[in-house]
């Protein structure tokens, strides 16, 4: 069903929808899902798609997991956009694969927006597990042909300041979101002074 977003990170955010439920495979340790136990096999719930996702709204599509993780089957995707396509709203696609979306979603179209996580410059391979590391992320990012691009830093980890900005100017997105490790994952998070 389409979700009322309650989450204060994105406050621009009026919903979210997801079709592709289960375990990510990206399986990063912080993941809020495993605190609620969503550790179910990768499903497409196909009840989904009897969603009336209304008009004008801003959904972040697949917000409970990433969609465009290379485990995910190329048809749930290309399903669940085609899908969001019959409806006039903006859309938020977010992934840790960002390469992967081009192959999906349609650039030209302006209700649409494209954001990758990049918590650090750093490689902290015990937590991001079987990400791509933020380089990587960035790369996918900047090849990507939308308009409107955003960064998500969350949570954030200690960093090389010089280099995360280089990462943050190679992509550059046209917002850049910051947030702590609100489920105290005991991460290696930088002071509040070399954040600000």
């Amino acid at each position: 069903m389409l979700n009322k977003s309650t989450g204060n990170m994105y406050d621009w955010i009026t919903h979210t929808w997801n079709t592709i439920k289960g375990a990510c495979p990206h399986d990063c340790s912080y993941c809020y899902m495993k605190r609620w136990g969503k550790l179910n096999p990768i499903r497409l719930d196909r009840k989904e798609f009897k969603t009336d996702l209304g008009n004008g709204n801003f959904i972040f599509v697949g917000s409970s997991g990433d969609m465009f993780a290379d485990d995910i089957p190329a048809e749930w995707i290309s399903e669940t956009v085609e899908y969001c396509l019959r409806f006039d709203n903006r859309y938020l696609f977010q992934s840790k694969n960002p390469a992967r979306m081009g192959a999906f979603l349609p650039s030209k179209n302006e209700n649409i927006v494209v954001c990758t996580t990049v918590e650090t410059n750093r490689l902290y391979t015990g937590i991001m597990r079987n990400c791509p590391t933020p380089q990587q992320r960035v790369a996918g990012l900047t090849i990507l042909p939308f308009k409107k691009k955003y960064i998500t830093i969350e949570p954030i980890m200690d960093f090389d300041l010089n280099e995360l900005l280089a990462l943050i100017k190679i992509a550059r997105p046209e917002q850049v979101n910051i947030g702590a490790d609100s489920g105290k994952n005991n991460l290696p998070e930088p002071g509040r002074e070399k954040v600000d």
